[in-house]
């Protein structure tokens, strides 16, 4: 299956004229003018800040929807907080029932869920000594991760978006990583869990910055 579906989170300070409520509808009426599927993040860690998020199996909706929705007339108090970049592609890993559901539906519908509107996203970057072992041995690493999270969305605690960032991160980092779901407290709980594997603990050579935010108009897009 060739088809992926490309994310983006990109993170803004405002310090414009518009009252956070009047912002939140200009740049909604802007992305939905554009077409661009998306969801807007209020920053937990920034009193002026969002974060959004959009998405598209085609990446050139990327520049030419949401771009154009970012800098429309009305949103120059827009200042874009690179370090907090972050662009993906949904992936596989050999092992899915559904791959289409896995590839482009399962993102999305995990993003745009109003059941679950708190999101951590970070990037990562493993060292190059994982990339050297034995693959049965990596795939046991990889299988204590995968058990973990899956404890915790089955509990309905975390549900995680996972995307592939090669060469398109400007700090090489591999992958991106969206933690979402219905309270803050278990997205850290994960992270502080994974900690204990021994992916995190011996193969992990960056991760972060970390964005935190909770969703102001999760939808689900029809196109």
């Amino acid at each position: 299956m060739d088809r992926r579906l490309f994310m983006q989170l990109l993170v803004f300070s405002y310090d414009g004229q518009l009252a956070p409520s009047e912002l939140v509808q200009h740049l909604s009426a802007a992305l939905e003018q554009q077409g661009a599927q998306s969801v807007l993040y209020e920053d937990v860690n920034h009193p002026s800040g969002f974060g959004l998020l959009s998405w598209s199996e085609d990446p050139a909706d990327l520049v030419t929807k949401t771009r154009p929705a970012v800098t429309s007339p009305g949103l120059s108090g827009l200042s874009l907080r690179p370090e907090f970049t972050m662009l993906g592609r949904s992936y596989s890993s050999g092992f899915e029932d559904n791959l289409e559901y896995w590839l482009i539906d399962r993102p999305k519908q995990t993003v745009t869920n109003p059941a679950w509107p708190w999101a951590v996203w970070y990037p990562l970057r493993r060292i190059g000594a994982f990339e050297k072992l034995e693959s049965r041995e990596r795939g046991s690493i990889l299988r204590e991760h995968a058990v973990i999270g899956k404890r915790y969305g089955n509990s309905d605690l975390a549900h995680d978006v996972r995307l592939a960032c090669h060469g398109l991160d400007a700090n090489d980092n591999e992958f991106v990583i969206g933690l979402i779901g219905k309270e803050l407290h278990p997205l850290s709980h994960v992270v502080q869990t994974m900690r204990g594997t021994r992916q995190t603990s011996e193969y992990i050579g960056q991760m972060g910055p970390f964005f935190v935010g909770r969703a102001l108009r999760p939808k689900l897009s029809t196109r």
